[in-house]
């Protein structure tokens, strides 16, 4: 089971550069960040986690640039998005993106897919809270249009392309590997069965009763082999990390403290003893 880790890199915090090097000198098996374009100032939508908003929340680099800057310092990391906020962006252009990065690191990128929990920071995206799901799945539908190994259209309610010269192509045909994140649910694995290759729970609890669900909605859909199963936010101890092991689990990420750069390496020099 591969061990790798995520952190709310900021402007404050550990730079990726750093960061990356370290986890890949330890044995890690990749960095995942996560997004926030802004954080509206009326906060009327709690944090998920309950309590105040962490400041590194306000002050979160943005995850692309992280990881290409982490692309350029290492060989083998693997490099993702926990997550990446679809509904806010524009597919297109994000499509391109992501192709790069994975051109360019040779194949080592993870597309997280979250469908947020902000409300007013998805409102100044033009996004409709109630339809932000329909939105993402059509948006990964123009990305895997445009990742098509020919020219490739798609046509939907929330979003569309017409058949496009669409390069650089990322490494493995049909895309990058896709986790959604997300709560248990008949829909959310509806959705990781339509579009995704596995599922990427916060914190891992419950699972002994999720994954088998899961599963049963991959294969319901006519999905070949198992979805991935990549707990994350994961706060590691030698019993939890089995139990994920013993539930198939091919990956787990944990969470790092937000901190400078003597905190996130001490975490990291605890962590190391998980590998």
């Amino acid at each position: 089971m591969r061990i790798s880790t995520t952190i709310l890199l900021t402007d404050e915090s550990i730079r990726p550069a750093r960061l990356a090097r370290e986890l890949e000198q330890r044995g890690f098996g990749g960095l995942y960040l996560p997004e926030h374009t802004h954080i509206p100032v009326s906060r009327e939508t709690p944090p998920p986690m309950g309590g105040e908003l962490p400041r590194s929340y306000t002050r979160t680099l943005d995850p692309l640039v992280g990881l290409a800057v982490a692309a350029t310092v290492t060989e083998r990391l693997a490099l993702g998005t926990s997550v990446t906020l679809v509904a806010q962006r524009d597919p297109i252009v994000l499509a391109k993106e992501l192709a790069t990065l994975d051109l360019l690191s040779e194949g080592r990128v993870t597309l997280g897919v979250g469908f947020g929990w902000n409300v007013e920071e998805a409102a100044d995206h033009g996004v409709e809270w109630r339809t932000r799901r329909a939105l993402v799945k059509d948006r990964m539908a123009v990305m895997r249009a445009l990742w098509s190994e020919g020219p490739t259209g798609h046509e939907g309610r929330f979003a569309s392309v017409s058949p496009s010269h669409a390069h650089p192509k990322p490494v493995r045909p049909g895309g990058p590997r896709v986790l959604v994140g997300g709560g248990a649910g008949p829909r959310l694995f509806a959705d990781i069965a339509a579009y995704a290759d596995g599922w990427m729970p916060v914190g891992g609890g419950g699972l002994t009763d999720t994954a088998p669900r899961l599963r049963a909605a991959w294969q319901e859909a006519g999905r070949k082999g198992t979805p991935d199963l990549v707990p994350a936010f994961v706060v590691p101890s030698p019993g939890k990390l089995a139990h994920y092991r013993d539930l198939g689990a091919e990956e787990v990420i944990l969470q790092l403290p937000d901190g400078d750069e003597a905190t996130v390496l001490r975490a990291l020099d605890d962590y190391a003893r998980y590998l």
